[in-house]
C-alpha cells in the first residue's frame, strides 16, 4: 500500500513557475515508477510525465516537453514536478500516481494522490 499526498499547487501568472511535490508513505517507494497526470475542467485526465524507479528514465507529454521536469528523491520518498514557462492551458488539477512501470498509460497506475490545483492566469 502506498499513500500519496501532493502539494505545491497554487495561482501563478503566465510565464511563471511552480514546483509540485508528492510525498509517499511506505518503504517501497523506490520500487515504483511515479507519474504526474492532470485534469482540466471539462476534460479527461491526461498524462504529463513519468519517471522510473531510479530516476534514470523519464517521459513527457509533448505539451510540456522542455518546460516541465520530473525528478525524485528516494531517500525522501518524494517525487517533484518543476513547471516553468507556465501557460493558461496548464491550468488543471495535478495528480501524482505510482506504477510498477514508467508508462503513459493511466490504468497502469495503481495508487493515486488526491490532487493539487494549479491555476495559471493570463
Amino acid at each position: 500500500q502506498v499513500q500519496l499526498v501532493e502539494s505545491g499547487g497554487g495561482l501563478v501568472q503566465a510565464g511563471g513557475s511552480l514546483r509540485l511535490s508528492c510525498a509517499a508513505s511506505g518503504r517501497t517507494f523506490s520500487s515504483y515508477a511515479m507519474g504526474w497526470f492532470r485534469q482540466a475542467p471539462g476534460k479527461e485526465r491526461e498524462f504529463v510525465t513519468t519517471i522510473n524507479w531510479s530516476g534514470g528514465t523519464t517521459y513527457y507529454a509533448d505539451s510540456v516537453k522542455g518546460r516541465f521536469t520530473i525528478s525524485r528523491d528516494n531517500a525522501k520518498n518524494t517525487v517533484y514536478l518543476q513547471m516553468n514557462s507556465l501557460k493558461p492551458e496548464d491550468t488543471a488539477v495535478y495528480y501524482c500516481a505510482a506504477s510498477s512501470l514508467a508508462t503513459m498509460i493511466e490504468f497502469a497506475y495503481r495508487y493515486w494522490g488526491q490532487g493539487t490545483q494549479v491555476t495559471v492566469s493570463s
